[in-house]
């Protein structure tokens, strides 16, 4: 009988504990949902091993020769694996077995794997575009709904005992007719338009090209500084990369109306957060909602001094249905790559 390459899950998705996917596929951290897919995706393929191990050095020490570890092909990682052994930084990378030629990320957004040192070893990397996208979109929906209507301040007002005493109509808005502008009109970007567009909102977007699956009524524009200009609300939609650290800061923000709203859903570093902080100071932000921060888990307590604003702690895709979907999507990527030799999600940079 053939011997089955291994692969590794890094971050339990599976009720059992930690898994890292090897052919061997090893998994680091397990699925949490997505258990008979496991089984069904990789029978008679690979032999899939659940990572446990407590830090990085004896997560590397694994691979060694004779190691549990020694020949794994793929990697399926959830970012819970961080807690154990860190983020897939460069350290980590250089350091990883020429044996590993996949590593299945289980996310839309990526910025945790060094993709310039995977490319540098010659290791493929894929994430989960797609499966995000309804429930990062509703996020911002209600981020959005609960800015412009004051609703979490309200509901902190009546849990407080005050009712709804330090809410005022002269601060709060329809949302119909309304301008919002989305800045990358991607699965999610493109979802929350047809969400809005119900009220309606009129939908302006901004993106490096043209999405030629935009509806007629979701309106192109030439620049990001337009963009700010024109709308009442900015959602900001893009991945985190060198090039969009701090893309919307001072100018951007003040290129915007007074009183307009800013929704991030994508990453806190996308967003100045000194800028942001004064423009809630001085008025020319009404409000944020937010469900990213810079420095994740902590969050700068500023913040917290304007009752108007909405946060979440990064849930944006905590459900059982999405978690699934993401789940599936990433293991079938490490499938795919064994079956066919290339997965359907390979990261833009690696394409």
């Amino acid at each position: 009988m053939a011997k089955l390459p291994l692969i590794m899950i890094c971050g339990t998705t599976f009720a059992l504990g930690q898994i890292t996917i090897f052919i061997k596929l090893v998994s680091v951290g397990s699925p949490r949902w997505a258990h008979q897919e496991v089984n069904q995706l990789f029978k008679d393929i690979a032999n899939v091993i659940v990572d446990d191990a407590p830090n990085r050095a004896k997560f590397l020490a694994r691979f060694a020769p004779g190691g549990p570890y020694e020949g794994t092909i793929g990697i399926y990682r959830r970012n819970i694996s961080a807690a154990r052994i860190g983020i897939f930084d460069a350290n980590l990378i250089e350091q990883l077995p020429s044996s590993i030629q996949w590593i299945a990320h289980n996310g839309a957004g990526y910025d945790l794997v060094d993709v310039r040192a995977c490319k540098a070893k010659g290791i493929r990397v894929s994430n989960t575009p797609g499966a995000v996208d309804d429930a990062t979109a509703t996020t911002a929906f209600y981020l959005l709904i609960s800015c412009m209507r004051h609703f979490s301040f309200a509901e902190r007002s009546l849990r407080a005992g005050n009712w709804k005493k330090p809410v005022s109509s002269s601060a709060t808005h329809d949302l119909t007719g309304r301008t919002i502008g989305i800045l990358g009109l991607g699965g999610i970007g493109l979802r929350l338009a047809h969400l809005v567009h119900a009220f309606p909102m009129r939908v302006l977007y901004y993106s490096r090209s043209r999405n030629p699956e935009a509806p007629e009524w979701c309106e192109y524009v030439d620049s990001m500084d337009e963009l700010c200009a024109r709308v009442d609300v900015l959602s900001v939609h893009v991945p985190l990369r060198a090039d969009t650290v701090n893309l919307v800061g001072e100018k951007q923000i003040r290129a915007m109306k007074r009183g307009s709203i800013l929704i991030n859903t994508a990453r806190g570093k996308v967003v100045d957060e000194e800028a942001l902080l004064r423009a809630l100071d001085d008025g020319h932000l009404s409000s944020v909602g937010s469900d990213v921060f810079l420095n994740e888990p902590n969050v700068n307590p500023r913040l917290f001094d304007f009752p108007q604003n909405t946060f979440l702690p990064h849930v944006g895709t905590r459900t059982m249905d999405t978690e699934k979907k993401m789940e599936v999507r990433a293991l079938t990527n490490l499938r795919d790559f064994l079956t066919s030799g290339t997965g359907r999600d390979l990261v833009p940079e690696l394409q």
